[in-house]
């Protein structure tokens, strides 16, 4: 009788989503037997639920370096998003934001609804070569107009891994008298963070990004700003986002925040020798492999993000990640936040071109889970598919 083999599951997505730590999940189990009253409830089940919500406002904060009243919990990095750009324009009189046209669409949507609905003047930042934002262009469009502007740039791009210089453009729009906000859901919990050092007065976080939950993250926002909450029906969160908070959320991402800065050194080095690896291997094995964007270089790009374009024809490329998914291997074409998309990458696109999204391209993001041995795995899958003439399924 044949033992039926177990096939492998190797799990290289973790820019679209990460796996839980096991100290996050018993943290928010513990957490939803204990903390279930209501938080805005005034008895002793209520106060518990609230108290656990401030203590978890407060470590981040202090991490941060930020005071706790400026941590404004959310369901996520989209919503954190949305809020910021959507109450700077109503609340602060914001007439014109600039941005880039490589953001996450959940800057670029909302961007592009102000400008529709609001009257908003939206301009774009010209892209350099492989991905870089503009600087120069940058500050060409600051001293351009007097009206009251908002910056949205984010800190990691989610596709290619690009580091912006955060500190340099914050240092750009406080000369300029101009707002700054940053989508930085792929590097908080990735890098140190001290927003008294590099001074921004909005950002966006999200927990499954650093091994906590999906539905949960906050916004940072400068105290110096009144913003009036996007959802109404409440007071919770200071008045800034109606709705009962969702207490195990709110403990896991705190659990998953606290853990991630606890063990950066020790896991990010550990990620950047996995992500060096990955990429001596890719070129010692696929002949005419590209690297997008500046994913190898670590001193411009985020240690766990790899975007590379193969060279196989268009047809071919049709059944990339079937084959990888037939092989127990998950990655992605772009971001998650795209699938089912059939028209390649808005990313490389806008970078390249439209003759490179042709050329199909994956993203591979790291985490402390993955090994060598799984690196070896999916080069070995990946080399074979390229160089074999007829896919076999």
């Amino acid at each position: 009788m044949k033992t039926k083999v177990q096939m492998r599951k190797i799990y290289f997505d973790n820019a679209a989503t990460s796996q839980m730590r096991d100290e996050v999940i018993d943290a928010m189990a513990e957490a939803m037997k204990v903390c279930y009253g209501n938080p805005s409830s005034t008895h002793a089940f209520g106060r518990e639920a609230k108290s656990k919500i401030e203590a978890c406002r407060k470590d981040i904060a202090k991490q941060l370096n930020v005071s706790p009243g400026e941590i404004i919990f959310t369901s996520g990095g989209t919503e954190a998003d949305n809020m910021v750009l959507k109450c700077a324009v109503n609340d602060l009189g914001v007439k014109r934001i600039i941005t880039s046209k490589i953001e996450h669409h959940a800057v670029l949507h909302t961007v592009q609804s102000l400008e529709r609905c609001s009257g908003v003047s939206v301009e774009y930042v010209n892209i350099k070569a492989h991905g870089q934002i503009d600087l120069e262009h940058l500050e060409a469009l600051l001293t351009a107009s007097g009206d009251k502007t908002l910056v949205s740039l984010m800190h990691i791009n989610n596709e290619i891994g690009n580091k912006l210089d955060l500190k340099k453009v914050s240092e750009l729009c406080d000369a300029y008298h101009a707002l700054l906000h940053s989508d930085t859901v792929q590097s908080v919990g990735h890098f140190q963070m001290d927003l008294q050092e590099c001074p921004l007065d909005f950002l966006a976080v999200s927990a499954h990004k650093f091994h906590g939950p999906k539905g949960v993250g906050f916004a940072y926002i400068n105290k110096k700003h009144k913003l009036a909450s996007l959802i109404v029906g409440g007071q919770q969160e200071r008045g800034h986002r109606a709705g009962t908070e969702n207490v195990a959320g709110i403990v896991g991402l705190h659990t998953a925040f606290n853990l991630a800065y606890k063990n950066l050194k020790e896991e990010g080095d550990y990620i950047k020798g996995l992500k060096q690896y990955f990429i001596r291997k890719l070129e010692e094995n696929i002949e005419g492999i590209v690297f997008n964007g500046l994913c190898k270089d670590p001193d411009q790009s985020t240690y766990t993000v790899i975007n590379v374009s193969l060279p196989i024809s268009e047809a071919k490329a049709g059944l990339l990640l079937f084959q990888l998914d037939l092989k127990g291997i998950a990655c992605s074409q772009g971001s998650a936040c795209q699938s089912g998309s059939q028209q390649g990458s808005f990313v490389l696109n806008e970078i390249y071109g439209p003759e490179k999204i042709k050329t199909p391209s994956l993203r591979f993001s790291l985490s402390h889970y993955n090994t060598k041995d799984e690196i070896d795995y999916t080069v070995e899958v990946l080399s074979a598919f390229v160089g074999s003439e007829k896919v076999m399924v």
